[in-house]
């Protein structure tokens, strides 16, 4: 191995070019490569699988394992080359595994890319190579260079580099309801339950508009007032969830639900259109007992409790006027199921 330097060619406007060639010190290339061959070539369409190399003067045979993405002994074994593939010879043809070299060898399949690194004076193949941990042999390839290539000061070189992995950008969590942020435990309860929805087989529009209907009658609520609630929470679709785990089709809280399954005498299922429907309708019925039209359908939205002590927020007040005019349109005909 020679660690000759190289020194900087003069400036193209003082020197004529064959000048220049002449005083330009080369640095010598360092290979380290075993199994010095007569030659490398041109790859050729082979049996399936397989491709072919004509030899050519100057390679050896672990510059052309190293080019394939294989290995000195599977090419040895591949084309029955006797001993460590020493006796190899200009014009022979190579049977060589999967074809075609690949863009990125083995070497720096994971996590590398590449960067120009300029030649300075007193670098070599091989100092480079150390530098940036990878292997002579590799750098050669990327770079499409023989043992017998010379380098000078001032070429470009391709040498990989290792690439940070990219930290995937975190997604926005949909935590947020109506200008206000839920608990992580009430969102994660909200996403699994929306997921449990998105699997199942759910009931159409016009399906869960006639459940509505059958339901307020049985328990004696006004019909177009809890389909007005519904299409205002839900669209009339049961697999709505709220970031604050309101649920279904009349977008029932699992505290609203616990307190209608006393009511009903049994425990109702929110991700069940049928017991859904009954939670919302059983609230429906103790609110509309309870208070005024008005502030019954504000309680369905923030709660009575809530708006007797605060009154009604202004986003109540606005649900309240568009329900009641939800509930006018359906009085009048309405079905958009």
């Amino acid at each position: 191995m020679t660690n000759t330097s190289a020194t900087a060619p003069e400036p193209e406007n003082d020197v004529q070019p064959e000048r220049r060639n002449r005083r330009r010190t080369v640095v010598k290339v360092l290979t380290g490569i075993a199994v010095p061959l007569i030659a490398a070539g041109v790859i050729t369409a082979g049996s399936p699988g397989l491709g072919q190399y004509k030899v050519k003067d100057g390679d050896t045979l672990s510059h052309i394992a190293a080019r394939y993405g294989t290995t000195v002994k599977t090419l040895v074994a591949l084309n029955d080359l006797p001993g460590n593939g020493n006796a190899i010879y200009t014009g022979e043809v190579l049977q060589l595994p999967g074809g075609q070299p690949k863009n990125a060898p083995r070497e720096t399949s994971a996590g590398r890319g590449r960067i120009k690194y300029v030649v300075k004076s007193g670098d070599t193949i091989g100092g480079i190579a150390r530098r940036y941990h990878v292997s002579q042999a590799y750098l050669l390839t990327v770079n499409a260079m023989r043992s017998s290539d010379k380098i000078f000061v001032g070429k470009a070189i391709l040498v990989p580099v290792p690439v940070p992995k990219a930290t995937p950008s975190k997604k926005k969590r949909n935590d947020t309801f109506a200008g206000r942020k839920y608990a992580d435990h009430v969102v994660d309860a909200a996403d699994k339950n929306r997921a449990t929805l998105k699997s199942r087989k759910l009931p159409s529009r016009g399906q869960i508009r006639s459940t509505i209907i059958s339901t307020s009658k049985r328990y004696g609520v006004d019909p177009e007032l809890a389909l007005a609630i519904s299409w205002q929470e839900s669209g009339w679709k049961q697999r709505v969830v709220s970031p604050a785990n309101a649920i279904g089709a009349m977008q029932v809280i699992p505290s609203t639900g616990r307190y209608s399954s006393g009511v009903v005498g049994r425990d109702l299922d929110l991700l069940k259109p049928q017991d859904n429907i009954t939670a919302g309708v059983v609230l429906l019925e103790m609110l509309t007992g309870a208070a005024k039209l008005d502030v019954a359908v504000a309680g369905y939205y923030q709660g009575l409790g809530g708006v007797r002590r605060n009154g009604m927020y202004a986003d109540t007040k606005q649900y309240v006027k568009s329900v009641l005019q939800i509930k006018t349109r359906l009085e009048s005909g309405w079905n958009p199921a």
